[in-house]
């Protein structure tokens, strides 16, 4: 059976679509990972459940989904760049149809590489919106302890009262404007090293190993195209596994992503210089298991994200779209 060529255009709709599906289905457990991986003092959530029970007691039902306009927005070019760049290398690097091992670890180090110009500025704006609630959260818990004022925030304007009144103030338009006033487009670009650091091992374990699980049962297809005569729900179950275990592989690189992109810190709370200071720090204070908080949310939010993508992505979508702008 001849490979099954897909435009480049039609590989960037599938890759959108499925990123905005998936994102609106596992957003809530992503506020609740950032909410997690920035505790460092006070205890504000003992877990996930927890995390989120509160967020809506205190935040209401839409609380869940603070920072989701961001990547609803810029989600769309993120997945489109990631798995359209993926395709592209594999395509490129395939000789007769068939790719070797090392051909799949380089392409997915060229998809997250490729894909960093637009993560990480989502990742810094809905950052900050996500763990507004948890700032907002650990200052009514120790409002009746005096405490020094806190340094000059990106995040609330300087006017902003403290509590959820000024957290819900926060914006992605203010957060960008004040960064981009202050700090130039490098300001909306901090965390980059840390970024790659998670996103090209992230590629390089997920897309191998979909890959071989996208195979499972067609031995004669094992090193060429993922995308040839997979069934959708074999694609879909790949996708869940890989992107599980890529997840928690690179959870502690996310931990120091999360913290070194978090502009605003709590009472108690370090700041960083750097990825080497912020893995020092972590490991002095907060001891190894510090490195894998958000694991179990990590997981739950890139299993079915990228379960979904990949589904999408096989499905076609992307060509039928195309079929009907003829």
């Amino acid at each position: 059976m001849p490979e099954k060529k897909v435009s480049l255009p039609a590989k960037l709709i599938n890759g959108g679509v499925a990123g905005l599906v998936g994102v609106t289905c596992v957003f809530p457990i992503d506020l609740a990972k950032t909410r997690l991986q920035n505790q460092q003092g006070a205890r504000v959530y003992s877990g996930m459940l927890d995390c989120l029970t509160k967020t809506v007691r205190t935040e209401g039902y839409f609380g869940m989904y603070r920072g989701a306009a961001v990547n609803l927005t810029l989600v769309t070019p993120e997945k489109a760049i990631k798995l359209a760049a993926n395709d592209i290398f594999r395509q490129k690097l395939s000789k007769d149809g068939k790719l070797p091992l090392w051909g799949e670890i380089l392409a997915g180090c060229g998809a997250g590489t490729c894909q960093v110009v637009v993560t990480t500025p989502m990742e810094m704006l809905k950052i900050q919106l996500q763990d507004a609630g948890r700032l907002a959260a650990q200052r009514s818990v120790s409002a009746s302890a005096p405490a020094a004022s806190p340094a000059p925030s990106l995040v609330a304007s300087r006017t902003a009262q403290a509590g959820h009144a000024a957290a819900r103030r926060a914006s992605a338009t203010s957060i960008t404007l004040e960064l981009l006033r202050t700090r130039g487009l490098r300001g909306l670009y901090r965390g980059t090293g840390a970024t790659l650091l998670r996103d090209v091992p992230f590629s390089m374990i997920y897309f191998p190993l979909f890959a071989k699980l996208n195979a499972v049962g067609r031995r004669e297809d094992l090193h060429g195209n993922p995308q040839d005569r997979a069934p959708f729900m074999q694609s879909f179950m790949a996708g869940c596994a890989a992107g599980s275990v890529a997840a928690v592989a690179v959870t502690p690189l996310d931990v120091i992503k999360t913290r070194l992109q978090t502009l605003q810190k709590g009472q108690g709370e370090d700041s960083y210089r750097g990825i080497i200071d912020c893995t020092r720090r972590i490991l002095n204070r907060e001891g190894p298991l510090a490195f894998l908080k958000g694991a179990t949310c990590r997981a739950l939010v890139i299993a079915p994200l990228f379960g979904i993508a990949q589904g999408v992505y096989f499905l076609g979508i992307g060509e039928k779209v195309l079929g009907l702008l003829g």
